[in-house]
């Protein structure tokens, strides 16, 4: 809520904005460095196949041509995707004896411009030996299955088997299933991948990067070019979105970073959208057997799930979310019991990653699916079900069946607020009444509610502030923005606490060499981490400038004020108050301390109007919300129409509402696509099928209606802002209540559950069986 006087809580326009809208941004490709030279990597054009020869003597010779590379040239090792996975899955930059996805690198060419690396990489040629493919992540763990890794034995690359309980449905008087595709899906950011490394002029690198994570960069590059970490600096520039695809390290990096040292010159890769679609991670990809039992009069007794996840040719952190997702299993329902088991499995496609949410969307997709199919079966309205079922306020903080410490939530209250807001009553009339005049038009209203983890296992960050002699501020922190509007926010927080204007306050970010130590910006935990680190170490520099102020006006410290005008003074005594940057100058040991003010600093005091420290928060938080989205089905040609989407999230305390909206609408549309148009394809031969925007079903704002985006406001104790994350909420919500909608409308012809995603030819389909069978 917002504070009397207090610019928290306060919509304030994104500073950020301008130099973006007026391209002042400067993004990696944008940077101009000397002597850049660049590099074409030649990837395989099939699934699976052992590479027999890699013939580069043509490609040598072509002009412009500085570097060809493949197999052992650069003497890359391979690069493990996730600790706790086999190491047997780590990913050879180049892959050598075998290849494993359609995008696998085979060979790397160096040269002075693009367009020749593009042409000489062209004529590089390479002869395959065919092996049967896996494409499916159950069949891969099928026995007589083709294996990736032959010396591994198996496709398994982790499994999560917390034991089976054969009380898990004991006292259900009705026992729903259902198997649930939760498709692929493509990250698609705005700006692709890539990296610029070069020489620091001492034997070190310096790689720009579109990251949302540069410290998490140092370690894996400098294991590949056989630097010490602190020989290599990571600068994220302006980055064009991430969602989590852009989190973690890539073999194209390790290439080019080793390439830059044996050649001596800066070396450039900027992905191609073509590209982008086969080499940048995916995200989802689980197939989901599922099964509630409840009461005849709707409530839960029980919940098993068996998960099937495809982790990709080189299984990395894909494969662990499964775990997120038996973590958020139980939602926000008060189930006794809830029996878990997944498998993740090495297939021939793109690898998977985190993708916006990352385990937690899948968990609340089949959570608010089954729902909706029992509340159809009881014949119980899908809200009536759910809130019956919601874990009351009074239980909270509560540790869940799955482990999850959820800290505070109100379950009933954002579900009523939707509700309200969408006029929910007057939609089931509306549909009624379509119905009964069979309409061509028919109306579909579904509905969702979530509860999400956010900060999950990365609760700490570095925070530092700074106060110059010239009064601005710098404020340092560990998160990496891309698109979420840190330097608006963090600069409010500095204004709230120090008086100082936010147009004076400089945010630090984004560079391991102005930046000692962080975790970037991922799982929605940049503003309650790092926000938090700042606001401490505002607080610190605070405490310190009012020790500072009391010793040169002869007062107590407790005595020391923030003054209307941004001073620190004596209450009560107006003209006795120092400005930030006297106090500033009068930090530095006295040295050029004006004689009015004083030459010396109180006893025990260190020099410099400074303060840092790591916040660190002990827990995750979990924000919650519910979306409810109506939809308009042609039952002619099945077309789904989105008319309308209700969204009310709660993620705590709110700094910025302009900053909260923005990233609901941004989850919401990433969300909605995911029910109606996207889906990442492959043939039985591991083709990819949708590897470029032409074919992969990206939708515009044209596709969209204007979101009905608002909040609730339940802050958690967990920090000082009370804020939870956003970044997800409107992704995981979103879906589901599409997908219902659209189940939903199509209810009454007896269609009982359709997979996304739910374009016009599986909703055509789905109504012509439901009329032939009826």
């Amino acid at each position: 809520m917002t504070a009397s006087g207090s610019i928290l809580g306060h919509a304030v326009l994104r500073r950020e904005d301008p130099k973006i809208l007026e391209g002042g941004a400067r993004y990696f490709d944008d940077l101009p460095i000397d002597r850049m030279l660049h590099v074409v990597f030649v990837r395989s054009t099939i699934a699976h196949a052992e590479v027999t020869s890699v013939d580069t003597s043509e490609a040598v010779g072509m002009p412009g041509v500085v570097g060809v590379y493949a197999g052992d040239d650069l003497e890359l090792e391979p690069i493990q995707g996730f600790v706790m996975l086999p190491p047997v899955f780590a990913r050879p930059p180049f892959a050598k004896d075998r290849v494993r996805f359609v995008g696998d690198i085979v060979a790397a060419v160096v040269a002075e411009t693009r367009a020749q690396a593009v042409d000489a990489a062209e004529l590089v040629i390479v002869d395959y030996e065919p092996l049967p493919v896996v494409v499916d992540a159950e069949a891969a763990l099928a026995d007589g299955a083709e294996l990736l890794f032959p010396e591994h034995g198996s496709n398994l690359a982790i499994e999560f088997d917390f034991g089976e309980d054969p009380t898990v449905l004991d006292g259900a008087e009705v026992v729903i299933k259902q198997t649930m595709v939760n498709q692929r899906v493509a990250a698609v950011p705005m700006e692709p991948n890539g990296i610029i490394a070069m020489s620091d002029g001492e034997g070190g690198l310096v790689c720009h990067v579109p990251t949302q994570n540069p410290h998490g960069l140092l370690q894996p590059i400098a294991a590949a070019t056989g630097l010490d970490e602190d020989q290599i600096r990571v600068v994220a520039p302006a980055v064009g979105g991430g969602f989590g695809a852009k989190a973690g390290m890539y073999v194209e990096f390790a290439v080019a970073a080793k390439a830059a040292l044996v050649l001596g010159r800066p070396v450039k890769w900027t992905e191609t959208r073509s590209e982008n679609m086969v080499a940048m991670t995916q995200g989802r990809a689980q197939v989901q057997h599922v099964e509630m039992g409840l009461k005849r009069d709707g409530t839960i007794v029980g919940v098993r799930v068996k998960i099937y996840a495809d982790g990709g040719a080189y299984p990395t952190i894909g494969a662990f979310l499964p775990f997120l997702t038996r973590t958020m299993s139980q939602g926000v329902y008060a189930i006794p019991k809830v029996e878990f088991t997944s498998w993740s499995a090495a297939t021939n496609t793109t690898p998977l990653a985190a993708y916006r949410g990352a385990g937690r969307p899948e968990a609340t997709a089949f959570l608010e699916r089954i729902i909706d199919i029992a509340a159809d079966e009881l014949g119980i309205d899908p809200v009536q079900i759910r809130k019956q079922n919601f874990i009351p306020p009074e239980a909270f903080p509560i540790t869940t069946v799955t482990g999850a410490n959820y800290d505070v939530g109100e379950y009933a209250k954002a579900i009523d607020e939707a509700c309200r807001v969408a006029g929910y009553a007057e939609l089931r009339a509306e549909q009624a009444a379509r119905r009964e005049r069979g309409d061509v038009l028919q109306l579909g209203i579904g509905v969702s509610a979530y509860v999400e983890v956010t900060a999950g296992g990365l609760f700490q960050e570095y925070g530092a502030i700074e106060v110059h002699d010239d009064g601005s501020v710098s404020a340092t922190v560990g998160t990496s923005a891309h698109g979420q509007g840190h330097e608006t926010a963090f600069a409010m927080i500095v204004q709230e606490l120090l008086g100082i204007p936010m147009e004076r306050v400089t945010v630090v970010q984004s560079d391991t060499a102005l930046v000692p130590r962080g975790l970037g910006t991922m799982g929605s935990r940049s503003l309650q981490i790092g926000g938090s680190a700042l606001y401490k170490a505002s607080e610190g520099v605070l405490a310190k400038a009012r020790q500072l102020a009391a010793h040169l006006l002869e007062a107590n410290a407790d005595d020391i004020v923030l003054t209307d005008d941004g001073r620190l003074g004596v209450a009560g005594v107006p003209s006795s108050a120092l400005s930030w940057g006297e106090l500033a100058v009068a930090a530095k040991s006295g040295d050029g301390v004006p004689a009015e003010i004083g030459e010396s600093l109180p006893p025990g005091m260190e020099p410099a109007l400074a303060y840092a420290l790591d916040f660190n928060q002990g827990e995750a938080t979990f924000p919650f919300g519910a979306h409810i989205a109506v939809v308009e089905i042609d039952t002619e040609t099945g077309n789904v129409e989105l008319l309308r989407h209700v969204a009310v999230d709660d993620c705590g305390r709110i700094l910025n509402p302009m900053l909260v909206a923005g990233q609901q609408h941004g989850g919401i549309a990433q969300g909605v696509a995911q029910a109606l148009w996207e889906g990442f394809a492959y043939d039985d031969d591991g083709n990819p099928l949708t590897a470029n925007l032409m074919d992969y079903a990206m939708p515009s704002a044209a596709e969209l209606p204007s979101f009905e985006a608002s909040n609730t406001e339940t802050p958690t104790p967990l920090n000082p802002l009370g804020a939870k994350g956003i970044g997800e909420s409107g992704t995981i919500g979103s879906t589901p209540a599409v997908q219902n909608a659209v189940i939903d409308g199509l209810s009454h012809l007896g269609v009982r559950h359709l997979d996304m995603p739910l374009g016009s030819q599986r909703v055509w389909q789905a109504i012509r069986d439901a009329r032939t069978s009826a």
